[in-house]
């Protein structure tokens, strides 16, 4: 979850180092690994040992990789934001900045819970309530992440504002109801009580709601 300007950055060099590269896509296969499974049962139910199990490799290889608990779940939310980004975020960077571009992350946001990119859901929503009250590096990795998007979703409904598309509004503040509707649609699709369909729609009215031409005269 990280603004449009990242995306445009020069990509990391490519690792050419044999032994290294094998490294790199241990971690990789790791890291997708525990991001489903904090997605199901938060990053608490995340451990070394747990996931050497589920991989069938030896546990002092996922140490050797991640060193510590804490690290293992700082480096699944990165994980996260770098698949959410590549899913959500880059997918609508080509439209135009404004309304159209919110209408885009959101339709991008309902594709990514409808068909979940993680198999328990948002992973956000899984993971948010548990480290709300505890201050670490888990807690600020989670909610540095939420910020982003929030950012994201604000800066392109202030670009809407300026541009004249829309009504004059709290960019912040409407941003942060958009990502309320968002993380409570995603409950609702994932205990499947509300019709799919049906919370899309929802979610679409909330956001047209904020993307209300000024008047004209």
């Amino acid at each position: 979850m990280t603004a449009m300007s990242t995306s445009e950055q020069s990509p990391p060099a490519p690792v050419t180092d044999g032994r290294l590269l094998r490294g790199a896509r241990s971690r990789q296969a790791v890291l997708r690994r525990a991001v489903d499974l904090a997605s199901l049962d938060g990053l608490e139910g995340l451990s070394l040992g747990r996931l050497a199990a589920e991989l069938s490799i030896s546990k002092s290889g996922v140490q050797t990789l991640f060193g510590s608990k804490e690290k293992l779940q700082a480096a699944t939310v990165e994980a996260a934001r770098r698949l959410f980004h590549d899913a959500v975020v880059a997918p609508a960077s080509g439209v135009p900045q404004g309304a159209a571009r919110v209408r885009a992350l959101v339709e991008r946001w309902i594709d990514y819970a409808r068909e979940p990119l993680f198999t328990g859901g948002c992973f956000w929503a899984a993971n948010l309530a548990d480290f709300d009250s505890r201050p670490g590096r888990v807690h600020d990795a989670l909610f540095g992440s939420r910020q982003e998007w929030r950012d994201l979703l604000a800066a392109e409904l202030s670009a809407a504002a300026d541009a004249g598309e829309i009504v004059e509004l709290d960019a912040a503040f409407a941003a942060f109801q958009i990502d309320a509707v968002l993380l409570a649609a995603n409950t609702a699709l994932r205990t499947g009580d509300t019709d799919p369909d049906l919370v899309a729609d929802r979610i679409r009215r909330t956001v047209e709601a904020f993307l209300a031409e000024p008047a004209r005269g």
